[in-house]
């Protein structure tokens, strides 16, 4: 017997566009956007956009002040269903 879990998974390419929308809606470009952050490079905004990988967790929280939202509105997780087998679950909770 097995028992399934529910895991949340960050969504990249759904939380890049996320982010790409606020910032839009707030006015920001994304040059705007790599000058307030400090970055050498603005191909670091675009791979958040594109879902090639997600603003550190220090970075996501200049992100979301900048932008006047919480990290929560930026981030978009999915549910992954993971199954474990009887044993493997009563081991997990003792």
């Amino acid at each position: 017997m097995k028992t399934t879990y529910l895991n949340p998974v960050l969504d990249l390419k759904a939380t890049g566009a996320k982010i790409k929308t606020i910032m839009r809606d707030k006015g920001f470009s994304a040059r705007k956007l790599q000058l307030i952050m400090d970055f050498p490079y603005v191909q670091t905004i675009y791979n958040w956009f594109a879902g090639k990988n997600m603003p550190t967790i220090d970075n996501l929280v200049v992100l979301a002040q900048v932008l006047g939202v919480t990290m929560d509105e930026l981030i978009i997780t999915q549910h992954v269903k993971t199954e474990i087998s009887q044993e493997d679950a009563e081991e997990l909770s003792a």
